[in-house]
């Protein structure tokens, strides 16, 4: 099927009576929406969370609508994935546990904590450190007497084992590399910081993600639905058209941006590594499953994340990816806003 929002410029106007008529509309679909969708969440969620939930939701759910529908809202299924969006962060919030919502209840006194002049942080590769997850656990007591109060975690999840451009390369972002531990090894560790004060900080790895993921593998198989998570083209005609424009990140290793992959016969996007795939944002089933990666890692109590390759998500032929990128990283943001604890009005 066509990709509408791919080719469709953004519209440009003189008027602005024609402009705030515009956002007129959208702030009536925003309410209806919302109205509409609202309830239905009470099937996921039990009366107390759904009431926190809806509080949340109902501040933060205009700006979301108004972001994503300047991205996907020339999908014609925009408000299935709207809605599958929403039951996402409700399924997150529930799993979200007693410590991680006490949690939010403090940030949420205190909302720019992390840009705090006492804010000190911390860089380290679990294995050059001590070795492992455990390893790191055993020296908090000295990350504690350096004064820090953040510790980010260079990439530890599943790699290839052969090709993991330094961690970059993730194939599950829910199991971390055996021979650091264990995901439950992880949240130890978390724990055992945030008795210490000391906040955890990952590279959330949202551009691309390994040849040897689920949903790579399952693009692999023939699986039409996967296919679409990536950017795949059946000859070289519009990544001819793209090359001009892009820049190679490793000239030397890594020529070009496009990969030949003979077992589909399909040239797919490979912006850094010809083993790293990059996803198709266009896609909104795309982001609502990044969501989920990302709401996952928040409910092992992770309290900052690091977008990596922000400025590569989009694909366009135009100026347009830089507008489209300020649209979806602000939507992430404001949708992990919902499953934070909040004070009952």
């Amino acid at each position: 099927m066509p990709d509408r929002a791919a080719s469709t410029s953004p519209p440009r106007y003189n008027d602005m009576a024609i402009l705030e008529a515009q956002m007129i509309d959208l702030d009536r679909e925003a309410r209806v929406t919302y109205e509409r969708l609202a309830p239905r969440l009470r099937a996921v969620l039990s009366d107390g969370d759904f009431a926190i939930f809806d509080h949340r939701l109902h501040q933060h759910f205009p700006a979301v609508f108004k972001l994503l529908s300047k991205i996907y809202g020339t999908h014609y299924d925009f408000f299935y994935h709207l809605e599958q969006l929403l039951y996402t962060a409700a399924e997150a919030f529930k799993s979200r546990p007693a410590a991680l919502r006490a949690r939010d209840e403090e940030r949420l006194r205190d909302p720019q904590w992390f840009q705090s002049h006492t804010m000190i942080g911390g860089v380290l590769y679990v294995d050059l450190f001590n070795g492992t997850l455990g390893g790191v656990k055993e020296r908090i007591p000295y990350l504690r007497e350096l004064g820090l109060t953040y510790v980010h975690l260079m990439p530890l999840f599943l790699c290839p084992a052969e090709n993991s451009d330094g961690g970059y390369a993730i194939s599950s972002f829910r199991d971390v590399d055996p021979a650091l531990g264990t995901v439950d090894n992880l949240c130890d560790l978390i724990d055992a910081l945030r008795a210490e004060d000391i906040s955890v900080a990952l590279d959330f790895v949202f551009n691309h993600t390994s040849n040897e993921h689920e949903w790579a593998r399952r693009a692999l198989a023939g699986e039409e639905r996967y296919q679409g998570y990536y950017f795949m083209f059946p000859d070289r005609s519009l990544p001819d058209q793209y090359q001009p424009m892009l820049r190679d990140i490793f000239p030397a290793q890594a020529p070009g941006a496009f990969t030949y992959v003979e077992p589909i016969d399909r040239w797919v996007w490979t912006t850094f590594n010809t083993f790293q795939w990059d996803l198709n944002y266009r896609n909104p089933e795309v982001f609502t499953a990044m969501l989920g990666e990302m709401l996952f890692l928040a409910n092992q109590g992770v309290e900052i994340l690091r977008l990596d390759a922000v400025a590569f998500i989009w694909k366009q032929g135009s100026a347009r990816p830089v507008r489209i990128c300020r649209r979806c990283t602000p939507s992430f943001r404001r949708t992990t806003r919902w499953r934070r604890s909040w004070r009952r009005p």
